[in-house]
């Protein structure tokens, strides 16, 4: 039986969360501990995540990101698997001093990150379009998908699913997307960025988009979750009504300087949430 390239990209993602709830909570490497670091695992799982989303880091003296080092990625592994909490995503940081948009290098790096994000069996790669490299115009935009083209060949090949996290409105988020025409393209959205950035409702966009246009999802405030302007619950009722599954990542701060207790008091905001 023959299964087509959508159902092979989807399946991985639909198995993860077969069982249980149908959203999960997952956290950045660096609001768990730092960037790149092993040890940042340990500290998810203590704090109750359910996933990590590691961040790839910039270039280092041998020419290649951070997280292309087998020993790091054996030591990420190694700790994935010890304490429970798998690499749900990765974070291609070096695309804010290399823009995707009109920066051929930046393909170049994006495209070793998808390698690593294959090693690491993490399945989605996010690639960012913030500060100078954001798309602001229609101009911008319509530059982007080209190189986006590119990079969604390279990521059907390798099964990974990239995530397009910018400033723009959904709108323009669903022309992009099909304009460059893969299932290896979907939106990563960030609830906090749309209603304290770029200033509009997440509850209308993640309608808008949907489910099958959603890879996954930014949670933060400039505070704690639940005292700010983000509607961390209406977003979390939006997902569970338009039948989305999948991570709701933690990109919140610090606001004790305990990074370790107040993530603890995020992840149990958002526990009581999504049970």
């Amino acid at each position: 039986m023959r299964i087509s390239r959508r159902a092979l990209l989807a399946a991985p993602a639909s198995a993860a969360l077969a069982r249980g709830n149908n959203l999960r909570i997952g956290v950045m490497d660096g609001v768990a501990l730092a960037p790149s670091d092993p040890d940042s695992v340990a500290v998810a799982a203590r704090a109750g995540c359910e996933g990590i989303q590691v961040t790839l880091g910039r270039q280092t003296t041998a020419g290649h990101l951070v997280m292309a080092s087998p020993e790091r990625q054996r030591a990420f592994l190694a700790a994935s698997k010890l304490h429970r909490v798998p690499i749900i995503s990765t974070y291609i940081d070096i695309l804010h001093a290399h823009c995707l948009k009109n920066d051929r290098e930046a393909l170049r790096w994006a495209i070793e990150g998808i390698g690593i994000t294959k090693q690491l069996g993490a399945r989605i790669l996010m690639l960012v379009f913030f500060g100078k490299c954001a798309l602001e115009t229609r101009e911008e935009m319509d530059a982007a998908v080209g190189p986006l083209k590119e990079l969604a060949r390279e990521a059907e090949r390798a099964k990974v699913i990239l995530g397009f996290e910018n400033t723009i409105r959904a709108e323009d988020d669903l022309r992009i997307l099909d304009a460059v025409g893969s299932p290896a393209l979907q939106i990563y959205y960030d609830i906090g960025n749309a209603t304290n950035l770029y200033r509009v409702d997440p509850l209308e966009e993640l309608r808008l988009l949907g489910r099958k246009r959603i890879c996954q999802i930014h949670v933060k405030d400039k505070g704690y979750l639940g005292e700010g302007a983000v509607d961390v619950a209406g977003a979390v009722r939006v997902l569970y009504e338009i039948g989305w599954r999948g991570y709701l990542v933690l990109e919140t701060g610090a606001p004790s300087k305990n990074r370790e207790e107040d993530l603890k008091r995020n992840v149990a905001y958002l526990r009581h949430l999504v049970r």
